[in-house]
Parts: structure tokens; sequence; C-alpha cells
């Protein structure tokens, strides 16, 4: 076995890292202390220009070493730094927090101090000419932009939809939950005086400058979790699974590993640049998460004094903005003064002076405790269901469903997350900052529901609404953003159905590909005939097909492409006719019709051909947008069907961050290492087995991190994290399981040290350094 030793500065005792085939490190310390700065000095070695990337973009450091075109991104991204006190920020998050994330970013700078003196740094560092930064360990609290936020831009997009066009437009735009929810303009809001561009801000600061062919939205940062007892499986021990749908990325967004040390002994899955394990099992109880899509944001419109634009009218007088000014560096120029402006409620996004308007954002993730995901600590040592449970009180940002279960057969479920409590008002629309509409504090944990064991024998979330019926959303309101249910629903049916589920039975279903809108909308050709031929082909394909959107499947391909391009915009442009007025029905059309580019929930466009067909001409519409769609497949792919493939079209093709920035420096030719595939893929942003496209048929969103523990044997478990363990070029862990996981496999997540030893391929020995 290969052993590579280094000497880390900081470290109490030797810690063992033995590195298993699949890349995962499985760390042995003495210490907690040393535990954490292993994790950081590891973390390091496998995902330096990840972290260097993540830290520059969260604290506004874009510019310093990529120039004066990041200057407007770094601006924004302080705007929504935590500006709090920093002792309520860690205490916020349980004891031991601070010490772990000391500890971690310890290890990040010794390894950045290790490769910068022997002048090893890795490749993407020599492409872009400069040299990875220190941390301090507040970086870790104080950033928040990388998180998932909702609902701010559905505030938005309603409201301009409402302005522009009123709410029966709006009703075809998004669906809202529960069923006969009615939107209530704010008293005292002007819609008139939102501009179309009030968040451009917000999403330079929330969304990656290299990011730009997937548009900011809610709706692919889903995720699927499930929980099974012990009379629902084969072994008769619970069984937990959970792939989260985060962007398809090189490299992946999360990291695998192992943490051993004296009271603590876990394994899973978190985001590089954290310390500890937000989703895997320490050997007592498995966790699991899936987003519980909790309205944290709201939109202040402020009416502001004309003599003055910097103060705004609040209760009975004025208020004046707080002003922050930093000086922002700026490679190979002068540093820029950045001001930037706060009101009682947050940060000030756009400004309106000739309107006497401004506009700022309220976040629950600004305030202490809110790091995204840092929480984990406090729950990933846990050691009964009780105490995970206890653990999660805490939990701040982003709002999760957690599916947890132990070897003594419990299982559950608990949602966590800050929910602001807004008495008379729901967050769907944005708010005058007059006074008016403010919070009263968080709903407290226990008004949250929870399951503990159900009588079904399991129990399962993909962020759709799974508030009970009785939930008082008008007193508590958690938002009307949910989720489409077909996801849940095509696990429902298939977790219900059987009492001998495998660890491996849950990798299948993580990975199926059957489409419910596609079996809602098959029925409806039934009775069609067309003299057509390209129609007759439609037919004859879509009639012997089972709604299942495997790679190899021609009737998947079409029914993507008709549903999506051509039904959809259909449908739509046939509700609108008699809405607006005929000259506005393409801007309409263009407002209410999702984003290619995202999961593109069809709940609207199924409700639509539900609904009875009082003049005739369903038939048609189907017949004519199904016609269509088979010349645009055969544009696509050729004239013979027989040639057709959804994969062919629908594929995973990686893209490094390093290849677009290059390109913003004028570099048209990138290393080889940034992009991996194309390889063929299965499913939609439809299905449980999650693969959101863009309009290139690229996939861009779905779980490249999937896990499914079968608890208490826990070396049964199995995992992937695509397209590799390691973000180094130079690591033969870079890439090696891209071809696997596209493939839908998995590999042993292997727990025990005799396992581990035996799976083991390279051994790295981090000795204290002599002083």
């Amino acid at each position: 076995m290969d052993v590579t030793r280094f000497e880390v500065p900081g470290l109490a005792e030797p810690v063992e890292i033995l590195v298993d085939r699949w890349g995962v490190p499985h760390l042995y310390a003495a210490s907690r202390a040393d535990l954490f700065l292993a994790q950081g000095f590891n973390a390091a070695r496998e995902r330096l220009f990840q972290l260097d990337l993540w830290r520059r973009r969260g604290l506004g450091l874009l510019a310093e070493v990529f120039g004066e075109r990041y200057v407007e991104h770094d601006r924004a991204a302080r705007l929504f730094l935590y500006r709090g006190d920093m002792a309520e920020e860690w205490a916020a998050y349980g004891p031991g927090t601070e010490e772990m994330a000391r500890s971690f970013v310890a290890g990040i700078n010794a390894y950045v101090a290790a490769v910068r003196g022997a002048d090893s740094l890795p490749p993407e560092f020599a492409a872009l000419d400069y040299a990875p930064s220190y941390w301090h360990h507040g970086d870790l609290a104080r950033i928040r932009t990388h998180g998932l936020f909702y609902n701010l831009r559905e505030e938005v997009a309603r409201a301009r939809t409402l302005r522009d066009f009123g709410p029966e437009v709006e009703a075809l735009r998004k669906v809202r939950e529960p069923e006969g929810h009615q939107l209530r303009v704010p008293e005292g809001l002007d819609l008139d005086v939102i501009p179309d561009d009030v968040l451009r801000v917000y999403d330079l600061a929330t969304t990656p400058p290299w990011a730009t062919d997937t548009p900011p939205r809610q709706g692919l940062d889903g995720s699927n979790n499930w929980v099974l007892a012990p009379s629902r499986t084969a072994t008769g021990r619970p069984l937990l699974a959970n792939d989260p749908h985060r962007a398809v990325t090189l490299p992946s967004l999360r990291y695998l590993a192992h943490l051993s040390a004296p009271g603590l002994d876990v394994i899973g899955a978190g985001e590089p640049a954290l310390p500890g394990v937000s989703i895997g099992h320490n050997g007592h109880i498995a966790f699991g998460l899936t987003i519980f899509p909790i309205d944290q944001e709201d939109l202040y419109v402020y009416r502001t004094r004309p003599d003055d634009p910097r103060c705004y009218a609040y209760r009975d007088g004025w208020e004046r903005m707080t002003c922050v000014t930093e000086q922002i560096p700026v490679r190979d120029a002068e540093p820029v003064q950045a001001r930037m402006w706060f009101t009682r409620h947050g940060p000030v996004i756009r400004e309106r002076p000739g309107k006497q308007a401004a506009f700022a954002v309220r976040a629950a993730w600004l305030g202490p405790g809110m790091a995204p995901y840092l929480g984990s600590a406090g729950y990933m040592g846990a050691e009964s269901p009780d105490a995970f449970t206890a653990a999660m009180r805490r939990w701040g940002a982003p709002g999760e469903n957690q599916v947890y279960a132990a070897p003594d057969g419990t299982i559950g479920w608990r949602p966590a997350g800050r929910v602001p409590r807004r008495r008379g008002w729901d967050g769907t629309l944005p708010v005058p900052g007059d006074g008016r509409y403010e919070w009263d504090g968080f709903l407290a944990a226990d008004e949250l529901p929870g399951e503990r064991d159900p009588a079904q024998g399991w129990f399962a979330t993909a962020n759709q609404l799974n508030l009970p019926p009785d939930y008082p959303h008008a007193e508590r309101p958690v938002t009307h953003d949910w989720y489409a249910p077909f996801r849940y629903q095509r696990c429902a049916e298939a977790l219900a159905a059987r009492d001998d589920w495998s660890a491996e039975d849950c990798v299948r279903l993580q990975t199926d590909y059957v489409s419910l809108p596609a079996r809602q909308v098959l029925p409806l050709l039934a009775g069609l005939e067309s003299a057509d031929p390209r129609v007759r082909t439609g037919l004859r394909l879509l009639r012997g097909w089972d709604g299942t959107l495997r790679a190899d499947s021609a009737a998947a391909a079409l029914f993507e492409v008709w549903f999506r391009r051509h039904l959809r915009p259909a449908l739509l442009r046939r509700a609108l006719d008699g809405l607006v007025p005929a000259a506005r029905l393409e801007e309409a059309l263009a407002r209410v019709q999702p984003m290619e580019s995202d999961s593109g929930d069809p709940r609207v466009e199924l409700r639509l051909l539900a609904a009875p067909d009082r003049d005739g001409s369903r038939g048609e519409l189907l017949s004519a947008s199904l016609g269509e769609a088979v010349t645009a497949v055969a544009g696509l792919l050729g004239e013979d069907p027989a040639g057709w493939a959804w994969g062919a079209l629908h594929r995973a093709e990686l893209r490094h961050p390093v290849a677009r920035l290059l390109a913003d420096q004028g570099v048209t030719e990138a290393p080889g290492w940034c992009g991996l595939g194309p390889l063929p893929r299965g499913g939609s942003g439809d299905t449980v087995g999650a693969a959101a496209y863009l309009p290139d048929f690229r996939q861009n969103a779905g779980a490249t991190f999937r896990m499914a523990v079968d608890v208490g044997a826990w070396d049964n478990s199995l995992a992937m994290n695509s397209p590799g363990q390691s973000g180094d070029p130079r690591s033969p862990h870079y890439g090696d399981l891209f071809a696997a996981w596209a493939a839908d496999g998995t590999f042993p997540l292997v727990y025990s040290r005799p396992r581990v030893e035996k799976e083991a391929t390279h051994r790295v020995v981090l000795h204290p350094a002599a002083e």
C-alpha cells in the first residue's frame, strides 16, 4: 500500500487516513481537535481550488485574483455576509462548534502553507496564475451566499405577473399550496414601483458567476429521502436512503469522509468547505435530509424621503439607512471603494430615487446560527433518536426534512429550520417596509409536526407539501411554494407495495425513471386519429410506452421534446387566450412558461389537460403539437425513429469553473481536465431519479451523491459521489466514479475498521510538526 506522510502544525498526535479504492478517506485520530484539523487538511489536499473559490466568492474576494469584472459580484456578496456578534453566532450552533471550525481551518491553512512552500499547487492555480489564501475560522460562519434560499424570487415573479397581467395569469405561472390559497396584495404595496431588475444584486450574490448557463431559480435543489421500518425490509433491520439533488458540477458539491476519534465515529457526506458530516450515520443512528422549503426571505419596499433618498418612512417618522464602506482589492488595478447600505431589515439591493423607493432583503439566514449546513455539527454525534431530534431544535438554515433510523428499529421524520412568524400576512408577495409587516420572531420547534415509527412502516419526503391536513397554514405559514408531488408519489407507490426492501432496492428506486406526468398524459392519446404521418409516428411510439424515461428509449425522447417544447406552450397559449390582449399574448406566455433549464414543474399543464374539453379543441391541440415534436426530434436525431434514444439527447457533460474563468480572460483553449463526458442519461426533473436539464439537454441538476444505509449492518451500506472524490485533476479519483454514476451504480460505504483496511489502497499519515 502506498504511504504518504506530512508534518502538520497544530496536531497533538499522529492521524492516520486510510483511503479506500473509491477515494473515501477514513480518518482516525486520538482527539476531536486532531480529527477536525486532519479533516480540514485532507479536504484541502483533495479540493483546494474548490475551497479557495468557495471562500473568495463568499467573502467578496474574486476581483482580487480575477480582475475588475468581478467587483460587482464582490460587492453583492459582501452585502449578504453575516455582520452580527460572533460570540452570539457561535453560541447558536451549540457547544464545540467554534472549536471544531477553528481546528478545521487550521488544517486547511496547514495544507495551503505546505503546497505554497513546496511549489506543488494543484493545476487550477497555475492555469489562473494565482495562489490560494489562508482562512480565518470565522469565514465558515460569516459566508451565507452558498445556501439554498426561499422564496424571494417567487415573491418578485408573482408581483411582476400580478402587476402586468393579473391573478388569473399568475395562476397559470405557478401552483400555490395548499389548494385554494388566495393572493392578497399587502396594503400599502404599489406593485408598479417594483422594477423588473430588483433582484439583480441578490442574484449576483447568490449565483456563481461561472454558472451563467444555470439561471437562478427554485426547483432544481430538491431531494428524496425515506426510512423503512424493520417490518418493511428483507433483513428485519431499518433502511435509510437519501439522494440530494443539486447542480451537477466538476468537482462535485459534496465530499464523503469517515471521521473517527474517541466519542465520535461518523461517516457520510458534507460540503467540502465545512467540518463534519451532514448526511450519513455514526454507528448509532443514520440521518438524511431533503429541502423543507421554508419561506425565510421577504422583499421590503420602502418609501424614501424626497430630499434624502437614504431615509425611509418607518412607523410615524423617518429612519436613516446605515452605510458600510469597504475596500475591494482588484488584480492589476487600484482597490475599489464599495459603499453598502442597510435598513433595519437587511441589505439594500436596489434604489429608485426618482420613484422615492428603495428595496431591501430580510433573510432569516442572515441571523446568528444560520450559516448553511454548519449546524450539522450539532447532530452528527447523536447517539439516539431523542438526542438527534433534540439537536435538530437548533437547526437554522436551510429548511430541512430530516429522516432518521436506529438499529433498535426506530424510524422517524423531523422538519427543522427557522420559520418566521408572520401575523396577518403570509410572505407570498413583497411588503412595505414601513413597520406594518414585521416578523414576530420564529415558530418554536414544537410548532412543526414530526413523525416517529409511522404505522405504515415507512416515511418519505421529496420537498412536497407534507404538513398534515389540519396544519394551520393561515396562522403559521411555512410557505405556499411547495415542490411538485410527483417524485414523492412515485416513492410512496413503490415503498407501500413491498415488505422485502434491501439497500440495493433503495438504490433502484433512487434511480427510477418512471414519469408520473407522462403516465397522466398518455391516456389522452387513446382516441386520437390523424392522417398526418408525423402524428401517426408519434402515436405509435407513445401508445406502446410505459412512461419510463430510460436513456435508450425513443418514446422518452419524443415525450420530453413534445411535452416541454410543444404541448406546454400550446396549452398555456390557449389558456391565455382571452385573459390578455392578443398583442401581449407572447409576452404573457414568456412570463408564465417555466424556464427550460428549470425542473419544469408540470402541475399547471396537467391541470389544463384534466379540465373539461368544453370547445372540443384538445384533440387537435394534442395532434398538432405532437406532429411538431416528431419533426423536431427527427431534426435532432434523424428521420428513423429506430435510431432515437433519450440518452442521445439527454446527457451528462461536466464543465469545470476554470474553463469559464479562462474564457473571461480571453483564453479559448481550456485544459482537457476542464470537462468530463458526455454520457447518456435517463430521467428528468419529474422522476425520482432526478435529472433536470438545460435547453441543449445537458443535465444540470440531480443526485450526484446518493446513499442507502443498512442500519445496524453498516458495512452493507451503499453510496455514490460523482464524478469522483477528488477535485485535483492529478488524482486518480478525479473522475473515476463518473461512468458508474451515469449507469446508476454505487459502491460499498465501508465502516468497520477490518473492512476499511481490506478496501484501503492508500495510507496517509499526518505527524505533528516538530517545534
